[in-house]
C-alpha cells in the first residue's frame, strides 16, 4: 500500500527504430522531401512527422508524431516537441502528407504552424519549415518558401512587477487534490 505522499518514478527514453535518414544536410524543402517525402506519399492516411536537426541542419532523426485519418491528423505540440527535446535538436522541420494530393494547407495546418512558430521560439528550437507533400512526391507546399513562416520575436517582460500569473486552481475531492 502506497503512503499518501509517495510518487512513482518514471523515465522517458528515446528509442531508435529502423533509420530513414542520411547524413545529408537539409537546406531546402527539396532536401527534406528527399529524406521522408517518398515514404509519406505512399501512406493512405495523414501522418505528421518531425525531422530533428543538428545546428548545421544535419538530420538527427525523424519522429512520426501522429497518424490520422484519410483527410486529417492531429498533433499537440507536446507530441511534436518530445523527440526534439530528447534528441537535443537545434532545429526542427514539420512534414506531413495529404493523401488527396491537394497540397493547399487546411485551416488546421495553418493553426498548427502558427502555434509551433510561437512555441519553438519560446523553447529555443526554431521551426525551419512546415512542408506538405502528396501525390507522386514531385510537388509540395512549403510554408517557408511561400513566405508564410517567419519566426516572430516574442517580447518577454524584463520587469517582474508586470508579470501576470494565472491562479492555479486545485479542486478537492474527498481531501485529495487532482
Amino acid at each position: 500500500m502506497k503512503s499518501e505522499f509517495e510518487l512513482d518514478v518514471v523515465s522517458v527514453r528515446l528509442v531508435k527504430d529502423t533509420p530513414l535518414l542520411s547524413e545529408r544536410k537539409i537546406s531546402s524543402p527539396e532536401d527534406a522531401i528527399e529524406v521522408v517525402g517518398k515514404y509519406l506519399c505512399e501512406m493512405d492516411r495523414e501522418i505528421i512527422c518531425v525531422i530533428n536537426l543538428k545546428g548545421d541542419n544535419t538530420p538527427i532523426n525523424c519522429h512520426f508524431a501522429s497518424m490520422g485519418a484519410v483527410n486529417h491528423a492531429m498533433a499537440h505540440p507536446r507530441e511534436l516537441f518530445k523527440s526534439s527535446i530528447l534528441s537535443n535538436a537545434a532545429h526542427m522541420i514539420l512534414v506531413h502528407n495529404h493523401p488527396s494530393s491537394n497540397l493547399q494547407p487546411s485551416k488546421e495546418d495553418t493553426i498548427m504552424t502558427d502555434r509551433m512558430i510561437k512555441l519553438t521560439e519560446l523553447l529555443g528550437i526554431p521551426l525551419l519549415d512546415h512542408i506538405i507533400v502528396g501525390g507522386d512526391n514531385r510537388e509540395y507546399f512549403s510554408f517557408k518558401a511561400k513566405g508564410l513562416l517567419t519566426n516572430s520575436t516574442i517580447a518577454l517582460s524584463t520587469n517582474y512587477q508586470t508579470l501576470e500569473f494565472s491562479p492555479i486552481v486545485m479542486v478537492a475531492d474527498q481531501g485529495k487534490a487532482r
